[in-house]
């Protein structure tokens, strides 16, 4: 398996914009938020389970999920975000694992907005790259990003790690609270590093 680099960030932060720019690089980014879509599609026995334990009413008129009906769910009772966690955190993990073991680039960026919390997640990263910007700009970018309102933004927000945490886990932290030309900037010097780290993982 190639080199592994883990990716998070706070909700709003820009992690996506940082991962695009990887992905131009020829870098294959193993998204976490897109695993945890892959258990829920029509038909799996995951969203089986959250149907019968929610009602059909969380099911859009293609069978698919109701994300965001959900999510008002779990974010407004522990014990539910509990339960769903129960359910697909280990299918997630073994569905980053199948994305993982298939990269061929020379290393692979894993994307998690729980990288830091989910200690297998953590474990399967060389090195923990952090996305961050001031808590107001997360805010005011996941509002006018989503539609949501500030409050549901806020219980998101709270759910998660905090900054100071977060940061404290990082062997590497983007500041992305500039221009995106500043993050080209950035992108290129780390995808150089990265790629030097993992020609030097190869030869031990």
């Amino acid at each position: 398996m190639s080199l592994i680099i883990g990716i998070t960030g706070g909700i709003g932060s820009g992690k996506t914009a940082v991962t695009d720019r990887f992905a131009r690089q020829g870098i294959t980014v193993v998204d976490a938020d897109l695993a945890a879509r892959i258990v829920v599609e029509p038909g799996t026995p995951a969203l089986a389970a959250i149907a019968r334990r929610y009602g059909s009413e969380l099911l859009q008129g293609d069978g698919s999920l109701d994300r965001a009906a959900l999510r008002r769910i779990v974010f407004a009772d522990p014990a539910e975000r509990k339960w769903l966690e129960q359910l697909t955190h280990p299918l997630i993990g073994e569905e980053i694992q199948r994305q993982l073991a298939a990269s061929r680039s020379p290393y692979t960026l894993l994307s998690s907005p729980l990288l830091l919390e989910s200690a297998t997640q953590r474990d399967l990263a060389t090195l923990v790259v952090v996305v961050d910007v001031p808590e107001a700009m997360q805010l005011a970018r996941t509002v006018q990003r989503d539609n949501n309102d500030e409050d549901q933004v806020k219980r998101i927000m709270a759910a998660q790690l905090p900054r100071q945490q977060r940061l404290a886990g990082a062997d590497i932290m983007i500041d992305n609270s500039g221009s995106l030309e500043a993050l080209d900037a950035v992108v290129a010097e780390l995808h150089k590093e990265f790629l030097q780290r993992a020609e030097e993982a190869r030869q031990h």
